[in-house]
């Protein structure tokens, strides 16, 4: 039987990695749309940067490539465990200036272009880059711990 305490350990440890695979699934396809013009987001750099040059985003180019690049990348380090807290950080906000620059105008309902959606994306990357990668990551099997997070200086544990 499971009592309370145990429940709680499994649900902080797992939980992480279920959001890690969830972003980590969505942003790989997304990336791919963009990068690689593949999936059900296919619209290619060039629709990308279209769109961002359309919202008056200086530098669409350099924009639409960062963004897919990272979106396809970071996704990747989602689904595996690496850089977790950081590669979340930096997607929601991507999420967050998608959000405001883009859906807001359209309204809550992301089945007409609202902010249902990326409101969702960017509130769980910031829940991920504050809970870390979970139990299931290839960092914590590698090296015991997740790398780069800040240390406690009075206890040598790490912060979080």
């Amino acid at each position: 039987m499971v009592d309370g305490n145990s429940l709680e350990r499994i649900g902080t440890q797992w939980s992480p990695v279920i959001l890690r695979l969830a972003l980590g699934i969505v942003f790989v396809v997304a990336g791919a749309g963009k990068v690689l013009e593949v999936g059900p987001k296919a619209s290619g750099i060039a629709g990308f940067t279209d769109m961002l040059a359309g919202l008056g985003v200086p530098l669409p180019a350099l924009f639409a490539w960062s963004v897919g690049l990272f979106e396809l990348f970071g996704g990747l380090l989602l689904l595996l465990g690496l850089f977790t807290r950081y590669t979340a950080a930096i997607l929601a906000v991507i999420m967050a200036i998608a959000t405001v620059l883009v859906h807001l105008p359209e309204g809550f309902v992301a089945g007409e272009g609202g902010i249902e959606y990326t409101l969702v994306l960017t509130l769980t990357s910031i829940s991920l880059a504050l809970s870390g990668p979970g139990a299931a990551s290839i960092e914590r099997h590698l090296f015991d711990e997740e790398l780069f997070v800040p240390t406690d200086s009075s206890s040598g544990q790490q912060a979080g």
